[in-house]
């Protein structure tokens, strides 16, 4: 094993006192190809082109004498450092860093970035990226080849996002770019490049900040009284829609699960309740109705809250042959076709409801029939009047739960 292994991130300044000793006593060192080149490697000193970091360690492992690491940014951030110290490669580092790239991007946009959410895009990730950019204001994206500024944009089709695309920050080709989302499929850019998304919607105050990503704000609370997203009794379109109350809402959103880096499709979404409180989890929604005054309200609901929620007006589930791939889907209405054509799309979960046993079977039989292990639930609420402790409300609904069947215990 390595006598001393040094991490060192690097940003484009000069190296510190302490890197370049370091660097000056190694006797391999790892790194992309411009870490190589710079004066400070020793001539006489072991070089690895650094591709497959575990192929790195190993070298590393087996080396006797002094090795350095050179890595871009702070190598502790979505660095290298987890990958050396992984149990397999048993190797114990010291660790000088340096400024992220993630810092460097948002200081060249003179942004504050303590309310942004970060995520790296890979090509097996680019999606749940995606969602990320499409659920909050402000994401910064630590892109890759085949993952980049390009393939997000065409991953956002219909949602208006600005990018501020910093390529190779740190050194003489640095250059900053902003333009929307729309026109950055039409260029090529230059790896690597770090891309901020910006979206629509209020900035994070700094008033009150104490926590850095997405802040905890607003009404405190799930499964909100239909009151609370539509409006109060006193709008006379505050009709919350289908499948709506407050103890149903709340069995869905259980079942469903939704969580950041998903995809949300809330199929019949009426007042946008429970598009809403998905978006509140942190997840992406797209919230899908035929009726313009429910489509109205679900985006009245969303802004009311801060979240973000793209809204779709059409018909199920012909509308839906158009939307990119869910994760999870809540189904309002529509009967057994809309809920065959979301099956056909192969989220991992899908939860409807039925108000007739009759109605509950032949929407179960179609999910069980396209590949999907079914649970029903009869849940009944009654919801009581206090001043008089008498019956107010009560409902009785068939709630159904299916999870793909690969993805089942």
């Amino acid at each position: 094993m390595a006598d001393r292994v040094t991490v060192i991130g690097w940003d484009g300044s000069p190296l510190t006192a302490a890197a370049t000793a370091a660097l000056s006593a190694a006797t391999l060192v790892a790194g992309a190809a411009h870490h190589l080149a710079l004066p400070e490697v020793p001539a006489t000193a072991e070089r690895i082109r650094l591709g497959s970091i575990d192929l790195a360690a190993r070298r590393i492992a087996g080396h006797r004498g002094s090795a350095v690491v050179l890595a871009d940014g702070d190598p502790g951030f979505f660095g290298v450092v987890r990958n050396l110290r992984a149990p397999e490669h048993g190797l114990e580092v010291e660790v000088v860093p340096a400024v992220s790239a993630v810092a460097t991007a948002f200081a060249r946009a003179g942004m504050p970035w303590e309310d942004a959410q970060i995520v790296v895009a890979h090509p097996r990730t680019l999606r749940r990226a995606v969602n990320v950019c499409r659920a909050h204001h402000k994401v910064a994206v630590l892109t890759s080849p085949g993952a980049g500024p390009a393939e997000l944009a065409l991953l956002l089709e219909g949602v208006h996002r600005t990018f501020v695309i910093c390529e190779e920050l740190g050194t003489a080709r640095e250059q900053v770019t902003v333009l929307t989302s729309d026109k950055a499929a039409d260029h090529v850019w230059r790896d690597p490049n770090v891309v901020i998304v910006i979206g629509s919607g209020p900035e994070q105050q700094s008033t009150g900040s104490w926590i850095a990503g997405r802040h905890p704000h607003g009404v405190r609370g799930w499964a909100l009284p239909p009151a609370a997203y539509s409006g109060g009794a006193a709008d006379p379109d505050g009709e919350c829609g289908e499948g709506e109350s407050a103890g149903l809402r709340a069995a869905q959103l259980a079942r469903l699960g939704p969580r950041t880096g998903d995809l949300v499709w809330d199929v019949g979404s009426g007042g946008g309740a429970l598009a809403v409180e998905a978006a509140r989890f942190g997840a992406a929604v797209l919230a899908v109705d035929s009726d313009p005054g429910a489509c109205a309200r679900t985006a009245a609901a969303a802004r009311a809250f801060g979240v973000q929620v793209q809204v779709v007006q059409g018909r199920a589930p012909h509308v839906l042959e158009r939307l990119p791939e869910p994760d999870v889907v809540r189904i309002g209405g529509g009967g057994v076709p809309v809920v065959t054509a979301v099956a056909d799309r192969r989220p991992e979960r899908i939860v409807t409801h039925a108000s007739t046993r009759d109605e509950a079977e032949a929407l179960g039989a179609a999910l069980s029939g396209n590949g999907y292990t079914v649970e029903c639930s009869l849940l009944q609420s009654v919801e009581l009047d206090t001043a008089a402790w008498s019956e107010r409300e009560r409902s009785v609904v068939f709630l159904l739960s299916a999870l793909r069947s690969d993805l089942a215990p």
